[in-house]
C-alpha cells in the first residue's frame, strides 16, 4: 500500500492497481488481491485469516448495535468516522476474551469496560466541552441507570462554542444482547439551560431497562448546544460542536 502523489488524485481501478481515498491515510494506491475467496474459506494456510475475519465481523456487529441504541443522540453528536473507531475498540475488547479460542472470542466475554470514555465526536469531546463533575449509578436489580450532575456554573464549567446561548445535558442507557442482536434502551434530557453565571440545579437523569438483566449495560452522556433567537431554539452549527461519550459500562 502506498500514498498517491501528484496534483490529480485518482479513484477507481487501473489494471491491478486500486486507487481510493481513506479518511485516515489520504489518497491510497494498492495492488488488487489475487487469492481466490474459496481458497481463503477452506485452505488451512488461511486459518488465521478466517479467525480474524470472524472476530472482526463480531466487532462490526457490536459496533452497529451500539450505534442503533444511541442513534437519536448520535445524529447530532458524532464525527464521520465514529463507526470505524467504535469497531476498533470492540476489536480490542474481543482480544481480551481469555475464555474462548481464537476465532471464537466475542465481546461479551471480553473487557467491555474498555468502551468507557469512548467519544463519539472526536472533534468535540465531552471531556473538553463539559468540565463539571458527574457520576453514574447503574442499578441492575432495579433496571435503572442514573446520571448525577452536581450544581455548577455554566460560564465557568462549559467550554461553549461562540454563539451558544443555552445547552442541554442528555443521558442514554441500553441493555444489549450481542448474541441475539437486540437491545432495550431509554433516554432522558435536561431542560434547555442558559449559559450564564448562575449555578444550575443538581441534575438527576434516569433511564430504565429490564430489571434484573444479566446482559451488558451501557450509559452515554452528551451535551447539546443551542442558540436562542427570538424565542426559537436552534441547534448551533447543525450540531458539529455537540459532544457524546460512554459514561458507564456494566
Amino acid at each position: 500500500m502506498t500514498r498517491q502523489a501528484g496534483i490529480i488524485p485518482l479513484r477507481g481501478t487501473i489494471d491491478n492497481i486500486i486507487f481510493y481515498y481513506s479518511k485516515t491515510g489520504g489518497y491510497i494506491a494498492r495492488r488488487k488481491g489475487n487469492v481466490d475467496a474459496q481458497r481463503i474459506a477452506s485452505d488451512p494456510a488461511f486459518r488465521r485469516t478466517r479467525e480474524n475475519s470472524t472476530e472482526f465481523g463480531r466487532a462490526s456487529k457490536a459496533g452497529r448495535l451500539v450505534r442503533m441504541c444511541f442513534r437519536s443522540l448520535m445524529q447530532n453528536a458524532s464525527d464521520s468516522i465514529a463507526a470505524g473507531r467504535l469497531v476498533q475498540v470492540f476489536s480490542k475488547v474481543i482480544k481480551t476474551d481469555v475464555i474462548n479460542e481464537r476465532g471464537q472470542r466475542n465481546v461479551t466475554d471480553g473487557e467491555l469496560e474498555l468502551l468507557t470514555g469512548f467519544e463519539f465526536n472526536a472533534d468535540s469531546k465531552l471531556e473538553r466541552m463539559l468540565l463539571a463533575s458527574y457520576s453514574t449509578d447503574i442499578d441492575r436489580a432495579g433496571g435503572t441507570m442514573t446520571l448525577h450532575v452536581p450544581a455548577f456554573i455554566p460560564k465557568e464549567m462549559i467550554a461553549a462554542p461562540a454563539g451558544a446561548t443555552h445547552f442541554v445535558i442528555s443521558c442514554g442507557g441500553a441493555e444489549i444482547d450481542f448474541e441475539a442482536g437486540n437491545y432495550v434502551n431509554g433516554f432522558a434530557w435536561s431542560n434547555e439551560l442558559p449559559i450564564n453565571s448562575e449555578a444550575t440545579s443538581a441534575l438527576h437523569l434516569t433511564v430504565s431497562v429490564t430489571a434484573g438483566s444479566i446482559k451488558p449495560l451501557f450509559m452515554v452522556m452528551g451535551i447539546r448546544f443551542i442558540q436562542l433567537v427570538n424565542g426559537v431554539s436552534y441547534d448551533l452549527k447543525d450540531g458539529v460542536c455537540n459532544a457524546l461519550a460512554v459514561a458507564g459500562v456494566s
